[in-house]
């Protein structure tokens, strides 16, 4: 690459700003423009959000990722590609999904003991 020379290449995916550029693509100026009922209606016409029950910070847990430990496990195919479908992170989610059943079962226990 000669000197002062800057090549970027953008893929057509991801077209506009980047992050690595320090740009955003939120409209910044209209969420500071939404009322507090604007925000609440925002959040009952989310999708994402449509399952979440009114009180589940009552429960939430503030977690840090601590270190994995590598292991080999064997798991029936469908369920690896029910998860590989949802995209990147999948392993992660697996992981999230093991752990509520773990805290689940650990929650049991204890409301079983004398």
């Amino acid at each position: 690459m000669a000197d002062g020379e800057d090549i970027r290449r953008h893929s057509a995916s991801e077209p506009g700003p980047t992050p690595a550029r320090g740009e955003s693509r939120s409209d910044w100026a209209r969420v500071r423009g939404m009322t507090e009922a604007d925000l609440e209606q925002s959040v009952e016409n989310d999708p994402d959000w449509k399952d979440v029950p009114a009180n589940w910070h009552d429960t939430a847990l503030p977690v840090r990722p601590g270190p994995k430990k590598l292991i080999s496990l064997r798991i029936d195919e469908d369920i690896v590609e029910w998860f590989r479908a949802s995209g990147p992170g999948y392993q992660t989610w697996m992981n999230a999904v093991l752990r509520a059943y773990v805290m689940e079962q650990k929650k049991r226990q204890k409301a079983k003991a004398p």
